[in-house]
């Protein structure tokens, strides 16, 4: 079996990680961590320079080399297809991608006001106007998603589109965002996974003094 290692950054402020660390996970492929410490100088200087599409979280199954969160899924769709990241039903896969596309590519107004902190509560944040639009959004996505294919999960069964939006769910509880009850339900059931409580109890191990990389990365 070839060799496989995830290269991430921190648990508690990396989004693109999570998503990476819980695709690679839910595929049920075995890996190792190779994690990019936000302590170390150098590492610090690096993930300054790092975006979601260049170097983290970066995916190494032998010889093979994926970069990409997007890639990363796909990738692992095709080597794990009975993982079910992405949906059997032809139209249900092209609605999953191009909600998992819009997540990649868009919603910079609330990744500004509402950067990942799992460790972090703000109690009646208030929340730039800007980025109320992408909420109302991303929470319409979830409840035409819930509506259309039953729950519990987006798709019905947990997949890519799960793993790609459960950053904001972290966000969502970090600066108390107001939600109705079929979004706050969905949040709490992606909370729940045991592969976020795992991430979660290793994020609040993470030491705190990485605040000032205002970055998404």
């Amino acid at each position: 079996m070839p060799k496989t290692t995830l290269s991430i950054t921190s648990k508690n402020y990396s989004s693109w990680s999570l998503r990476g660390w819980l695709l690679t996970r839910f595929s049920g492929l075995e890996f190792q961590e190779n994690l990019i410490s936000p302590d170390d100088p150098d590492a610090r200087a690096e993930i300054l320079l790092l975006s979601s599409s260049i170097l983290v979280p970066c995916l190494y199954h032998g010889n093979i080399v994926v970069w990409d969160t997007l890639a990363i899924g796909e990738y692992l769709h095709e080597i794990r297809p009975k993982a079910g990241l992405l949906p059997a039903d032809r139209a249900a896969r092209a609605h999953c991608r191009s909600i998992c596309g819009e997540m990649h590519s868009g919603f910079s107004a609330l990744r500004s006001a509402l950067p990942m902190n799992i460790k972090a509560r703000f109690p009646d944040f208030k929340v730039w106007s800007r980025a109320e639009a992408d909420i109302k959004r991303i929470t319409t996505i979830w409840k035409q998603c819930l509506a259309t294919y039953g729950g519990p999960f987006l798709f019905g069964e947990r997949s890519m589109a799960d793993a790609m939006y459960a950053p904001v769910a972290t966000r969502f509880l970090t600066y108390d965002v107001k939600l109705d009850s079929v979004c706050s339900a969905y949040c709490k059931r992606i909370m729940a996974l045991p592969e976020m409580q795992e991430w979660i109890k290793a994020a609040k191990l993470e030491p705190d003094d990485i605040n000032e990389l205002d970055v998404e990365f």
